[in-house]
């Protein structure tokens, strides 16, 4: 698990020099745990809509290209499709867009929709009869929207215990420091007073990620929310922090990075 992190981090920064575009920093913080997801969750790359299948909807949507590389990795499309992001006709945009590229559950790019959707599907779901859970990707700076409180009590109100949404928790957003632009602690009390058990982790460590995984899926009559402490760019040095938040790392950075990375 910790190697296929390590390559899908590599096809990551590699994808983002290639298009001279994209957000690193937000995509190597939720490596692992995306990793681990997709190593838990039900689905068929040969049949992308299969009824049962579980459902990942990335809200957090500019972090798009490890969603890309995972699901090259496991067939979706070939792993040589990576080298079209964010090109002009490419199935692999900026930011997910369903009606091109089967497997994508939602298109996304505004922030705060993610979960929302997540209700809706979760609920549909119950109402079918379907035993599969939703996982959803939510930024902690996207935490700032009120639409994501909105469907945080819908969620609750519900009892959607097929939901489990996973904050990236790397204290940066766009402009900065999360607490320096709107204060979000105590976050996990926030939650839970919306009715959700929450749990809260070490976002970058496998191990922890997949035993909170298995712990929360046990859990009902509760939506689930796993609190992921991250560190943004988590696995190379120089880009850990917020310097390349939505910037590509030029050729030499490229090198020296996947270097690092061994």
């Amino acid at each position: 698990m910790k190697e296929k992190a390590k390559q899908i981090r590599k096809n990551v920064l590699v994808m983002i020099t290639n298009a001279n575009s994209g957000h690193p920093g937000g995509s190597l913080s939720i490596t692992d745990i995306m990793v681990c997801i997709f190593s838990r969750m039900h689905f068929n790359p040969k049949n992308p809509y299969l009824k049962d299948r579980d459902r990942l909807i990335l809200s957090k949507a500019h972090a798009c290209p490890v969603l890309y590389a995972l699901m090259a990795d496991y067939g979706y499309f070939p792993k040589s499709e990576l080298n079209t992001l964010r090109k002009i006709n490419s199935r692999l945009q900026g930011h997910p867009y369903k009606e091109k590229l089967p497997g994508i559950e939602v298109s996304g790019g505004s922030l705060g929709q993610g979960l929302s959707f997540a209700v809706g599907v979760a609920l549909a779901l119950k109402i079918d009869k379907i035993k599969s859970n939703v996982y959803v990707i939510i930024g902690d700076g996207e935490t700032e929207e009120g639409q994501i409180w909105e469907a945080a009590m819908m969620a609750a109100t519900y009892k959607l215990d097929n939901i489990i949404a996973i904050t990236d928790r790397n204290y940066y957003q766009a402009e900065g420091k999360t607490d320096d632009i709107i204060k979000l602690e105590p976050l996990k009390k926030k939650w839970e007073s919306f009715g959700w058990h929450v749990e809260k982790i070490d976002g970058n460590n496998i191990s922890n990620i997949l035993s909170t995984l298995e712990k929360i899926e046990e859990i009902s009559d509760k939506p689930k929310m796993i609190i992921a402490e991250t560190i943004k760019g988590k696995g190379v040095s120089f880009i850990e922090g917020n310097e390349f938040r939505s910037v590509a790392l030029n050729s030499e950075q490229l090198e020296n990075a996947l270097k690092e990375l061994g």
